[in-house]
């Protein structure tokens, strides 16, 4: 009695520590997760860096014990690009603006990937790819570019009184003005990305893409960025359940020195654990940036 005692007892604890643990946003998955990133067709000559850098943070972040890259050709359609998705926990997107279609085999095995509960995570021009493929319109929220207009959905972003407008006049999708640094401000202190994050913090020079429209559906945006070309505040952290599946995107990110901010590599981080998860355990770093300071951790590339 007295040990069968003590094993239901040591149960209940269990339970009860990992019911604290999910309230508190950790990871309680007994294995390590597995992420993969997919690149090849991108406007930005640097995505080979980026893809670099980024499977760099996820190796010393400690989060994942394997973190995989398949490359689609440079140029056309590419038949022999179907990554096995169903492998991993979190799909990392770095492709860019005038990608090819995918194959309807690749993008079907995509769909059923996300839909059924894999994490996507789309980084900066990510958002500028596949203009009329609509299921990945809907997995990402908002678009630019391609020739996305009010026919994809609204222009989405917050008012100076901290409205979140859904405008549906007619214009294009995507733009941004010249790189500069600008102040992230955050909407939403309780989700597992952002919590615990300052409420304003200042990024390094970057491209503050404004504009974006799209689908919208089940998407809530958890930071923006004020833009002096729209004088607007325009998303710049979204999350959006796609089915069973958590996506995570961000307009950020555009060069390296955009990527070494370490604002946004703690964002790229938090965001890949969340949407493989729905939980976080990574916290915020001592040289996180402040509202008036930025703060960076350059990255030596292993070929420049």
């Amino acid at each position: 009695m007295i040990m069968a005692f003590h094993v239901t007892h040591q149960l209940i604890v269990t339970t009860i520590l990992a019911g604290t643990f999910a309230a508190l946003g950790l990871n309680t998955l007994a294995s390590p997760m597995k992420a993969l990133i997919i690149d090849g067709q991108n406007n930005h000559k640097n995505w080979p860096q980026t893809t670099q850098m980024m499977k760099h943070r996820l190796v010393e972040s400690k989060l994942f014990d394997v973190i995989d890259n398949v490359t689609h050709a440079a140029q056309g359609e590419d038949l022999s690009f179907q990554p096995s998705f169903d492998n991993y926990d979190v799909v990392i997107n770095n492709f860019g603006h005038r990608a090819s279609p995918w194959s309807t085999q690749t993008k079907k095995s995509f769909e059923s990937f996300v839909k059924e509960g894999g994490g996507l995570v789309v980084i900066h021009a990510a958002d500028n790819s596949f203009p009329d493929w609509d299921a990945y319109n809907r997995m990402i929220g908002l678009g630019g570019w391609g020739g996305r207009s009010e026919k994809n959905g609204p222009y989405v972003y917050f008012n100076d009184t901290g409205e979140l407008i859904r405008d549906t006049s007619p214009g294009p999708g995507g733009a941004h003005g010249p790189q500069s640094a600008f102040r992230i401000n955050i909407r939403e202190s309780r989700h597992p990305i952002t919590r615990g994050m300052p409420p304003m913090w200042l990024h390094i020079k970057d491209e503050l893409y404004d504009s974006l429209r799209g689908p919208a559906e089940n998407m809530n945006v958890l930071a923006t960025a004020y833009s002096t070309r729209t004088q607007h505040h325009e998303p710049m952290m979204l999350c959006i359940q796609y089915g069973k599946g958590r996506v995570f995107h961000t307009p950020m990110g555009h060069s390296n020195e955009s990527q070494e901010c370490v604002g946004f590599i703690t964002t790229f981080l938090r965001g890949c654990e969340w949407a493989a998860t729905g939980h976080v355990t990574e916290e915020t770093p001592k040289d996180f940036p402040t509202a008036d300071a930025t703060s960076s951790r350059p990255f030596r590339l292993a070929n420049p």
